[in-house]
């Protein structure tokens, strides 16, 4: 894969991921919910840490995980660049640039969202409020929509520690950005032979390692 298809990867990721939240945080308030099947809901809820909503506690936790993230997107380029340079496997290639167009849409997000648009307590936000955002620049907060609670119901009593509680899978909401860089990570677990091939001298080794 080449680096400009690569990049009209990227783009259209961010295009659908930043369509997508827009369209949801224009339209929607907090908590609202539209049942498209019941596996499969559309569920506004807003993310102000990082996956699974975990947070750096303290009065600059979100500062210091916006900037983590501002510092880890290049490194994720410097890597896409890199492996096209070195001709490295589609697989790869494509697996990096959905990490990078899921990290670069979530960003945006922590960066300019609390500045563009209204807070969605109780009302739909309005798109560069006059009276400013809800929050400063890079106190944003990243949009989620996307809900499949493919099953719910009470865990069986003999399970430790769960046990009789009420359980539902998949619990967490995410949006697309999330889910680039969920099936990027996939594509490097899954085909990490493929996409890591050892050398011929590490492949030697490794051999007389087991002989």
């Amino acid at each position: 894969m080449s680096l400009k298809q690569a990049s009209a990867l990227i783009v259209v990721i961010l295009l659908i991921d930043q369509v997508s939240k827009f369209y949801i945080k224009t339209h929607f308030m907090l908590g609202d919910e539209i049942r498209v099947f019941d596996w499969f809901r559309i569920l506004f809820v807003e993310n102000k840490g990082m996956a699974w909503g975990a947070q750096i506690p303290g009065e600059y936790g979100k500062l210091l995980l916006t900037t983590f993230r501002l510092i880890a997107v290049p490194f994720i380029g410097y890597w896409l660049w890199d492996s096209v340079r070195k001709n490295g496997s589609r697989t790869l290639i494509t697996a990096i640039a959905l990490i990078f167009a899921g990290a670069v849409g979530n960003i945006i997000d922590s960066v300019f969202y609390g500045v563009i648009f209204e807070h969605s307590y109780n009302q739909v936000a309005d798109f560069m409020p006059e009276a400013g955002g809800y929050a400063p620049m890079l106190y944003g907060h990243v949009v989620d929509m996307l809900y499949f609670p493919l099953w719910s119901g009470y865990l069986p009593e003999w399970l430790p520690i769960w046990g009789g509680e009420y359980f539902t899978f998949f619990e967490p909401v995410f949006n697309i950005a999330d889910s680039a860089i969920t099936v990027g990570f996939f594509l490097l677990i899954i085909f990490n032979k493929k996409v890591f091939p050892q050398d011929k001298k590490e492949q030697e080794q490794s051999k007389e390692t087991v002989n």
